[in-house]
């Protein structure tokens, strides 16, 4: 499959996630466990629909987790980077137009991620207030635990690799569980910064906080990238 063709998948893939994920924690009213749910069917919905293009990576922590494995090239994750990146704002820009139709003024937080007092104030009910370290922390594990999946069941020696999909989806909902009322769950930068771009909270800024959602993913799939080959190393 061309190049361009897999930008192509990332940047519907990611508008999907993003779309459909953050469009339900703003227009829902489902409460955690649905936007939790939402977030897994779209990852769930992209794998067996471009999967077979793209490898349906939607997240440049999962493209970099990869990378770190071996498995894609330096120039195909930074191709991918930028297809998810663009793909994630078009579907940050395209929430706001759905907003502002509706008339609900300011955007606010507008489904970011943050941490603090500020975030939970801002954020309202069913938050908690998390330090940077702990904030960097969640992520970066949850990031970590996430691409361990992804890595075992894409493995060409998984048996069950037709039910990765599945697997990768429900995973990240049991992410969304833990770490909504924590962060509002990134494990994601691309989702991380359509969402801060787009936000318009008086008393606290996603955007001061976005290096935290873009940095601590990274190093959770780099550190799964690198453990993955300890613990299922390839025969020579």
């Amino acid at each position: 499959m061309k190049l361009c063709n897999k930008m192509l998948a990332e940047c519907l893939g990611t508008f999907v996630l993003v779309f459909g994920g953050c469009g339900t924690a703003l227009f829902g009213h489902v409460g955690f466990l649905g936007v939790a749910i939402a977030f897994g069917l779209t990852v769930i919905a992209m794998a067996y629909g471009i999967g077979h293009v793209s490898g349906a990576h939607l997240n440049p922590a999962v493209s970099f987790g990869v990378w770190v494995n071996g498995r894609m090239s330096l120039k195909d994750m930074l191709c991918y980077w930028g297809a998810q990146i663009v793909g994630a704002i078009i579907a940050g820009a395209v929430l706001l137009c759905v907003w502002k139709a509706a008339g609900l003024g300011n955007t606010g937080v507008f489904a970011a991620n943050g941490y603090g007092e500020a975030f939970q104030a801002a954020a309202g009910e069913g938050y908690l207030s998390v330090s940077c370290g702990g904030a960097f922390l969640i992520e970066a594990v949850l990031t970590f635990v996430f691409l361990m999946v992804i890595l075992g069941i894409t493995d060409d020696r998984h048996q069950n690799g037709k039910f990765a999909g599945l697997a990768i989806g429900l995973t990240l909902v049991l992410i969304h569980l833990i770490s909504i009322p924590l962060t509002n769950t990134s494990v994601n930068p691309a989702r991380s910064i359509s969402q801060a771009i787009f936000s318009d909270c008086a008393t606290w800024s996603a955007c001061s906080q976005l290096w935290l959602f873009i940095v601590a993913p990274l190093v959770g799939a780099a550190v799964a990238g690198l453990f993955y080959k300890c613990v299922a190393p390839k025969e020579k």
